[in-house]
């Protein structure tokens, strides 16, 4: 059952200012949400959203190849239609995730974050300090496409709802079945015919070609580059790798499961040897240098330069990285057989249901307009359009099916990187039964399905952390080791790839991470794990 709101109506004398009350299912009431949305002639169904323009500043995350949003044909379309303008202010993730704490500590918070970037830790400390606000009374009030998906799947609210009740950031879905193995390797298969190297199957023999593309300069320009990853990427990460020459199946994370148990995968002295190997494998010239400080943007161009010089890299889809041109000089490695004869396919804790795509601050006046705008976004067509683009120019309706289907993109450029450019993504709902009856997979969705299905699934090592939402105690305790954690692994892996001296400074290193808090971490994570396998 929905928990009951209240809305009470200020009189006139408010100039239309609406006080909104919210009631969760717990017993602590949400704070009142003041909104001026009347005095822009605010619609509480249909279109426009409001009779008079309004502006609202929004900030998060965007794509390193996206432009100015408000040059999306897409968002041109939604001001259009809702009679809203959005003064966006988001940054390339890299860059944002620099900068969020200080925008949300500041005076100067926006309207709300969309594509927000924010950590469920993050969600928790601003939620209790007031600075997000709870928006499940706004959700019943003002959001009737949100509302309709919630209450035919309890799953979605459940990975959106707070320990305490409240709803604090709204969902993005993609049920496609892809997120949880997006670390795709790939190899110049033109230049192994060049040498006369067959397609690697265990670890060593992909060494070995690596080796041979550097020694004997397969680019032909001097400047051969065997292999190129971007460590912390949500694709583009060598988990596999590790996984081959160590043994322990990695995330971006480090935080797996295996048997019911959560495992932090940067202590276990299988990655200790695999960080090791890779120190060889850096001194051999196997490895991009540029690996530990590119961003997407630098990362994707590298295997579009004017001559081809890259040998091997990680990414979600060949053609994205190395363009139309290209892809057929490339193909996806196996997973590879590496300690102990093993093939070991790492598995990600990408989720489907992702939180922090929206959230509210406490500096809007409007928030009953803000949400009736992000409601519109989970009308399913719109859904589609958020994702992959505007209906004529990257979507059509198929006359037979009746789905929205691609339109290819043009010769040159990629399905991935036209995305990037013309969909902003944000709130929305892309259901599996969506993708029955609103829009159909693209084709390279399609095609991945079938080679997570048959290549990766199989050899599934691990399981990905679920989407368990960890009360705000837990969060507390935790949130600060995480971040302190994280920053120590990146720094020290990185610094032992090129470097070396893991050997000599892994005791310590272990130390340190324990120190910080890294037992307590793990065992926060593990009771929330099996608190949510008991209610599942």
């Amino acid at each position: 059952m929905a928990p009951s709101r209240k809305l009470a109506v200020l009189g006139t004398l408010m100039a239309g200012t609406m006080l909104f009350t919210a009631c969760s299912g717990s017993s602590t009431a949400s704070p009142e949400i003041q909104d001026a949305s009347a005095d822009f002639g605010f619609q509480e169904s249909g279109f426009p959203i409001v009779n008079d323009t309004l502006t609202l500043t929004f900030s998060g995350t965007k794509s390193a190849l996206a432009p100015d949003y408000n040059s999306m044909s897409l968002v041109q379309q939604w001001e259009k239609d809702t009679n809203i303008h959005i003064n966006w202010e988001n940054l390339p993730e890299t860059v944002f995730k620099e900068k969020k704490n200080l925008i949300l500590a500041s005076g100067d918070l926006p309207d709300a974050f969309f594509n927000s970037g924010l950590t469920d830790a993050e969600i928790g400390t601003y939620a209790a300090s007031g600075t997000l606000v709870p928006l499940e009374g706004l959700i019943e009030k003002n959001a009737p496409n949100l509302s309709k998906l919630l209450a035919d799947r309890p799953d979605i609210r459940a990975a959106i709802t707070s320990s305490d009740g409240h709803i604090y950031s709204l969902p993005s879905v993609e049920e496609l079945g892809l997120v949880q193995f997006p670390h795709m390797m790939a190899i110049n298969t033109a230049w192994l015919d060049k040498l006369g190297i067959p397609m690697p199957k265990t670890v060593d023999e992909l060494h070995d070609a690596l080796l041979a593309f550097k020694t004997k300069d397969a680019s032909g320009t001097g400047k051969t580059i065997p292999l190129s990853f971007m460590p912390g990427s949500w694709c583009g990460d060598i988990v596999d790798l590790i996984a081959a020459l160590g043994g322990v199946p990695d995330n971006m994370d480090h935080r797996i499961v295996q048997d019911g148990k959560v495992v932090y995968t940067a202590t276990q002295d299988g990655y200790r040897k695999a960080i090791q190997t890779l120190h060889e494998w850096y001194r051999e010239g196997l490895i991009d240098p540029e690996s530990f400080s590119q961003d997407d943007k630098a990362y994707l161009a590298k295997g579009k330069a004017s001559t081809e010089n890259l040998g091997s890299f990680v990414w979600w889809e060949v053609k994205e990285m190395v363009g139309a041109d290209r892809v057929g000089n490339y193909e996806l490695l196996p997973v590879l057989e590496g300690v102990d004869s093993k093939r070991l396919a790492s598995q990600s804790n990408n989720q489907e249901i992702a939180r922090g795509a929206f959230a509210v601050t406490r500096a809007n006046k409007y928030p009953a307009a803000t949400m009736r705008w992000a409601d519109n976004l989970y009308d399913p067509i719109q859904s589609a359009q958020a994702n992959w683009g505007p209906i004529g120019e990257t979507l059509q309706k198929d006359p037979a099916s009746g789905l929205l289907t691609q339109i290819p993109a043009a010769a040159g450029t990629s399905e991935g990187e036209r995305r990037q450019k013309v969909a902003p993504g944000g709130p929305k709902a892309n259901t599996a039964e969506n993708f029955e009856k609103v829009v159909a997979p693209e084709p390279r969705a399609a095609e991945r399905q079938k080679i997570v299905e048959e290549s990766y699934k199989p050899f599934a090592a691990n399981e990905g952390y679920p989407a368990v939402p960890l009360s705000n105690e837990e969060l507390q305790q935790i949130s600060t080791i995480e971040a302190d954690v994280a920053a120590l692994v990146k720094q020290n892996t990185a610094k032992w790839i090129v470097s070396g001296g893991i050997d000599q400074e892994w005791d310590g290193y272990v130390s340190q991470l324990k120190n910080i808090g890294l037992d307590r971490m793990i065992e926060v994570y593990q009771q929330a794990y099996d608190r949510y396998q008991q209610n599942s």
